[in-house]
């Protein structure tokens, strides 16, 4: 059995996908999927599908919910079945590799991993195999409560870090042409975001294109100005200064994360 999070919520027995239909019971499933082989309380379970109000008869409406989840997923043949009652509440058991989100986890610290060692292929291919997973708005649709959207908020932060850091790699390869139109693209979409900034300014200088990477910071500067009322972080201003005085020793990388 394959959980799949990343995109649609779903489960893969061999060809066959099975999926929820009623919202909550999505629910339920992506908040014991996100908490794989720990026991989620009834009380957590009902926050995260009713918020702060629930129904009067929400825990025997939970336990409906794990009756429909457990006709849904099948049995282990070995083991069981996967969905446990165990005090206060339930669990899911997952086995390694079974959970997308685990997967798309182990890849994003064997980037990391790689890339504080200096193996910057090695930490590129590992970022892409994780960015090439769907990129769904499911946890978003599955409401607000405090599991699935703390997963929705890591999620996003986890994606961000990865384009960044797989350019600051591809920087580090001496990509800086091929980046160029890449980073447009990633400001077009995260146009606050300083550090696709900064590495712009770097790849366009480092193609001969001082003028270009100047306006970049001026763009840059203007744009927080009038949005957020900043101005741009410390390292953007010491670029701008770095690229004013051709001080390439200023202009050295250093590896993120």
């Amino acid at each position: 059995m394959k959980f799949e999070m990343l995109g649609n919520l779903r489960m893969r027995d061999g060809e066959r996908y099975l999926e929820p239909r009623a919202r909550k019971v999505g629910i339920l499933l992506a908040a014991l999927l996100l908490r794989a082989n720990q026991v989620v309380s009834i009380d957590r379970l009902v926050l995260e599908i009713w918020g702060e109000r629930p129904p009067r008869r929400a825990t025997a409406a939970l336990h409906v919910y794990v009756s429909q989840l457990r006709k849904l997923i099948p049995p282990d043949g070995t083991s069981g079945h996967p969905i446990v009652t165990r005090s206060p509440g339930y669990l899911i058991r997952v086995n390694p590799g079974e959970l997308d989100v685990d997967v798309f986890r182990e890849l994003l610290d064997r980037g990391r991993r790689l890339m504080r060692t200096g193996d910057y292929h090695g930490a590129i291919a590992a970022f892409e195999q994780a960015q090439a997973f769907p990129r769904g708005d499911e946890p978003a649709r599955l409401g607000d409560g405090p599991i699935v959207s703390g997963f929705a908020t890591w999620l996003a932060e986890a994606r961000l870090e990865m384009l960044e850091t797989t350019t600051e790699c591809r920087l580090m390869l001496d990509h800086h042409h091929e980046l160029v139109p890449g980073l447009h693209a990633l400001l077009r979409e995260y146009p606050l975001h300083e550090a696709f900034y900064r590495q712009l300014m770097l790849a366009l200088y480092r193609c001969d294109r001082r003028a270009d990477a100047l306006q970049t910071y001026r763009k840059a500067r203007t744009l927080l100005q009038n949005e957020i009322g900043l101005e741009p972080c410390a390292s953007l201003r010491e670029l701008h200064h770095a690229i004013l005085h051709d001080d390439a020793e200023r202009m050295r990388l250093s590896p993120v994360g």
